[in-house]
């Protein structure tokens, strides 16, 4: 088995801090599986006519994401809050730039996993999440999502699902993760980064 460190980018956008915070759950997760780093990027916020409007480096949190990102990446856990059973926009502006690497196959047999957060627990949470799906199947990743066998998703009341680790964060973002919220994000992290790192075997 090769012992080169696989770098696993978790990749999301957030407004408020709720999706950060799943981000930083899963990146625990990978830190469970030897010989994995979590590699933690955003994106920028773009304005009305879709061109980014932030500065060329954050205030704050994780660094901007490049598209060498994900090339070097061995996986990619993919956030996003949800506007309208949707991605946001920056993630899909940073997506639909990627088009170099989906001709290249860059991203092409990588596993990828995608988690998202919402102001209301019947926000669209698992539309969200199918949406990210969409470009990375076009990359020809493979998705992991999170299976019944993580005793939580049959008793969450609080987000969770099947397609992804998901919060509900409440109208006016105060609602805290739960538990359970918690222990998926973190055992989705570990599926990932053992998934790659079972690819990656010799």
């Amino acid at each position: 088995m090769s012992t080169a460190t696989l770098k696993i980018l978790i990749l999301y956008y957030s407004r408020h801090g709720a999706t950060r915070k799943l981000a930083e759950l899963i990146a625990q997760g990978v830190a469970h599986v030897p010989n994995c780093e979590a590699v933690l990027r955003t994106v920028p916020a773009v304005s009305t006519v879709t061109e980014a409007i932030e500065p060329a480096v954050p205030d704050s949190g994780a660094p901007y994401v490049e598209l060498t990102d994900l090339e070097e990446c061995a996986a990619l856990a993919l956030g996003s809050p949800t506007r309208f059973g949707n991605m946001a926009a920056p993630v899909k502006y940073f997506l639909d730039g990627s088009s170099a690497q989906w001709i290249s196959g860059a991203l092409a047999g990588k596993p990828a996993c995608v988690f998202t957060s919402t102001g209301s627990l019947h926000g669209g949470q698992e539309s969200t999440l199918l949406s990210m799906m969409l470009p990375l199947l076009h990359h020809g990743m493979l998705i992991v999502g999170l299976p019944y066998t993580e005793a939580a998703l049959m008793s969450t009341a609080s987000g969770g699902s099947p397609y992804g680790a998901t919060h509900w964060s409440g109208i006016k973002g105060d609602q805290a993760l739960s538990e359970d919220t918690r222990s998926l994000a973190i055992a989705l992290g570990k599926r990932l980064a053992t998934t790659a790192a079972r690819l990656h075997q010799d």
